[in-house]
């Protein structure tokens, strides 16, 4: 059975912004959602989400695919770098996210515990045939050069929006169709 897995950001929740609307799209066409809340949303740290993403995931297959936003993107790349030779997904969605620690005023390391090593590229790219990227223009807390090193280091398909902001229920973004068909095209 095809399962999307959702993995929402720093200080986020399962029913916020565009999950709910993506969920319920998804499960109306027999897909499993896993839509879980990360622990310590507003105090993450990357142990406790592998950790929580792992066990929700359980066996990983060519049928599961992964869809974060911001945060939710560098726990899946760091997910991918852990799961042993031979396992692998059927793809994933990175929305605003990232691969290298923030740098926009106001940010004080607080997610320093995903970036204590370099991201493997290779590992990634072995666990996970296919990514898509997700950005918009002027978003103020992820910089437009991460949706490029994303879709050049991972060989992925994306869009480059412009308005979406950070892709937020904050930002009145409730609703996201560019992710569904990424999704429905990745798994055909």
């Amino acid at each position: 059975m095809r399962r999307a897995v959702f993995i929402h950001g720093w200080g986020g929740f399962p029913e916020e912004g565009w999950r709910p609307w993506l969920q319920e799209k998804l499960e109306q066409t027999g897909w499993q959602v896993i839509n879980p809340a990360m622990p310590d949303a507003d105090t993450p740290t990357q142990d406790k989400w592998l950790v929580k993403l792992s066990e929700v995931i359980g066996e990983p297959d060519d049928e599961t695919y992964l869809i974060g936003h911001s945060l939710g993107g560098i726990t899946i790349l760091r997910y991918l770098e852990s799961l042993p030779e031979g396992k692998a997904i059927g793809g994933a969605i990175l929305v605003a996210s990232f691969a290298n620690d923030l740098t926009y005023d106001g940010y004080k390391g607080e997610l320093t515990s995903f970036f204590t090593k370099p991201v493997d590229w290779s590992a990634i790219n072995a666990r996970c045939p296919q990514f898509f990227a997700l950005y918009s223009k002027g978003d103020s807390l992820v910089n437009e050069v991460n949706y490029h090193e994303l879709k050049e280091k991972l060989h992925a398909q994306g869009e480059l929006q412009d308005g979406f902001k950070h892709y937020s229920g904050d930002d009145g973004i409730t609703v996201l169709p560019v992710v569904l068909k990424a999704l429905e095209e990745m798994a055909r």
